[in-house]
Formats: structure tokens, sequence, C-alpha cells
């Protein structure tokens, strides 16, 4: 790796650290800001905490179309970012229900854009070079989890929990400007847009993948909504809310590492069921009301779901879908970060309203379920075609 490789990664990493910071900042503990500081009920919390995946769903192709037709993906990836931090400080400005409905819409409209388009920078360039996406990735997660520890413990000091929004809108400028500077994609391997969208929805793989993602991610990105209140309940402070996330998303760090050497020795989907598996037990676990002891100590488990999971994930779509990259990575996240967090966010928080947080991890053990019977039906599928496109 020569010194300007070293420099593009090291920018790769920054970005990931800076705005998985911010994200850490603020979603998991706007759930316990919006009904500690605001009063607002489970179905209001969930309601405004599933408008930003609703939104998704639609935005995060749109951006992936707006690269393509721009071929500047670096510049989208800063403006978007830019005004994301922007709008995460409306939560200070306004209280009333309808406003942060609003604040949460346009926030989502330019957050969207920030996984996918950096995720697609990220997988190419490390292609391009030949070096692994996971150990990258990983600066997301560990800037997540510092950022619940960090913002847990400020909460509670005479700055009060308004600091996380502070703090999500200087990581994220600060990662704007990093974003101008990130390697820029190639255009060479651009293809026709509505085409390319038509292609992918007659693959067989990536229409089944699409909702094993939905299944299984889907509920993991919820949870980061309600394990806050989750730990609340079991009696967890601020801080206990944020050692526990920063426990759980750490737990991914040597997963991330990991994962390119198991996914070279057993598989991308064994991984993918081995995530889905450890997932399903964790729900289950949380829905019996565990002790706070054991709620940090199975928190490690994420490292088995989603460390294993997010680079498994994107490897098998680029397996499956190599010429589109750009357009199957913001559809799989739309369906992923989108409507799969959308549906498990709004649903869980209806349940949470009306029969209590634990019956919300026993909908999201149902829903892992589900994905694991599709990703063994997806693997026997490929056994009997050995691979070949189905």
């Amino acid at each position: 790796m020569n010194k300007l490789e070293k420099v593009h990664i090291t920018r790769l990493k920054g970005f990931y650290l800076l705005s998985f910071f911010a994200v850490g900042s603020l979603t998991p503990l706007l759930s316990v800001y919006l009904a500690n500081e605001v009063g607002l009920n489970g179905f209001e919390i969930g309601f405004i905490m599933s408008v930003g995946p609703l939104v998704m769903i639609f935005f995060q192709p749109i951006w992936g179309l707006i690269c393509d037709w721009t071929g500047k993906p670096t510049r989208i990836l800063a403006l978007t970012t830019l005004f994301a931090g922007i709008f995460g400080l409306g939560y200070v400005l306004f209280e009333p229900f309808l406003f942060l409905v609003c604040i949460s819409v346009g926030l989502a409209v330019f957050q969207s854009a920030l996984i996918p388009v950096s995720d697609s920078i990220t997988l190419q360039y490390t292609t391009s070079i030949n070096a692994n996406y996971g150990k990258i990735r990983l600066y997301g997660s560990l800037g997540f989890g510092v950022a619940v520890f960090v913002m847990g413990r400020l909460s509670e000091t005479f700055i009060g929990p308004s600091v996380i929004f502070y703090v999500f809108f200087i990581s994220l400028l600060f990662a704007a400007f990093l974003a101008l500077h990130l390697p820029e994609e190639s255009s060479q391997k651009k293809a026709k847009l509505f085409s390319g969208i038509k292609e992918l929805f007659i693959m067989k793989r990536f229409v089944v993948f699409l909702a094993v993602t939905f299944l299984i991610f889907g509920p993991n990105l919820a949870n980061n909504v309600y394990y806050g209140l989750f730990v609340e309940a079991r009696g967890g402070t601020y801080t206990g809310i944020g050692i526990a996330f920063l426990l759980a998303v750490l737990s991914e760090i040597p997963f991330l590492r990991l994962a390119g050497s198991w996914i070279h020795k057993w598989g991308l989907l064994p991984i993918t069921l081995l995530a889905g598996g450890a997932s399903l037990v964790r729900w289950v676990l949380y829905f019996m009301e565990p002790g706070l002891a054991i709620v940090y100590i199975s928190s490690i488990m994420q490292g088995f779901s989603l460390g294993l999971f997010i680079p498994a994930g994107l490897q098998y779509i680029k397996e499956v879908v190599p010429v589109h990259i750009v357009t199957a990575v913001t559809l799989y996240s739309a369906i992923g970060n989108g409507f799969g967090n959308w549906f498990s966010t709004f649903f869980g928080g209806m349940i949470m309203d009306t029969s209590g947080i634990y019956m919300v991890y026993l909908f999201f053990g149902s829903l892992s379920v589900l994905g694991i019977i599709l990703t063994v039906w997806l693997m026997i599928m490929e056994g009997k075609t050995g691979g070949q496109p189905i």
C-alpha cells in the first residue's frame, strides 16, 4: 500500500469514526430524551423514531441515483452530512409533537445518504486496492460506542441531555469537511439507471436477501431506539445506558476484523445465519427480563449479530450484483436501514405502548426466526444450483 492509499484509508476511517460518533450521540438517547424531557408517550416516541427509517426507504435510492447522475458522490456525501447536522439542532428548538415529526423527516432526508454513499465509496476503493472493508467499518462501531458512553455521562452533568444534539452537529460538521477529501469513485462502471434497477429486482438471490436483511438487520437497528428504554426499565441510569451501548458496539470491532477470514472459511450465508441466530438468542433473553448485570454481559452478542452481518451482507450484495454497486447498495440499505428499521421501530412503539418494553423483544425475536428460515432456504437453493444465479 503506497502513501496516497494510506492517506485515503485514514480519511475513510476518520469519516466513519466521526459520522457514527454523531449517530451514537443522538439515536440511542433520543427516545429517552423524548420520554423524560419532552414527556412523549410510547406511541409518539415510536412514531417520531420510525419516521426517519420510513423516509430513508425512498431517499436512500434517490441519493444513489443522484450520485450516478453527477458522478460526484463525495460532494453529495459532504452536503448531506452537513445538512443532517443542521437539522439535528432542530430538536433543541422545538418541543410540540408535530414540529418534532418535521425535524425527524428533514434529518432523515439528508442522513439517509450517509451510510449507503460512504459504504459505496469505501467498497469500490477497498476493492480497487485489495483492502479489507471490515477493518475500516469498525471505526464506525468504535465511534458509535464511545459516543453513547460519553453522552450518557455528559447527560447527567449540568450540561443536561440536550448535549446530544450539539455534539451531533459538531461531529457531522467535521465529517462533512472530511468527506470532500475521500477517494472519488470511478465513473467507468456507471450503468443505465432504471435498467439497473429493473435487473436487480429480477434476481431472486438479491430479492430474497433483501427480505433476510429486513427481518434480521431491521430489528437490530430498531434496538438502538428501544435499548436505552430497556436498560432503564432494568434499573439503569443514563450512565448505565451508555455503558450498555459501549459494550454492545465495541463488541462489533473484533468481529468486523474477523469477518473477512470467517467468510472466506465458511461462506457468506453461513456467517449471515450465525448473525441471525445470535440476534434471536439476544432478543429472547431480553424478553425474559434478565438482571442488569446479565444485560451488560449479553450486550457483547451484538458483535456476533451486527459485527458479522454488516460485512457479510454488503459482500453478498457485491457478489450477486457486482456491476450495479451504487444502486444495489442504496436499495439494500433502503430495505435494511429504511424499511426494516421503520417497520420494527414503528410497530415496536405500538407494542411497547400496549404491552410493555419486553414484548418488543419478543416481536424482534419473531422477525429473526423468519429471517433465519429464509437464510436456510437461500443456502439450500444455492446448494442446488452450485452458486449460479437463481
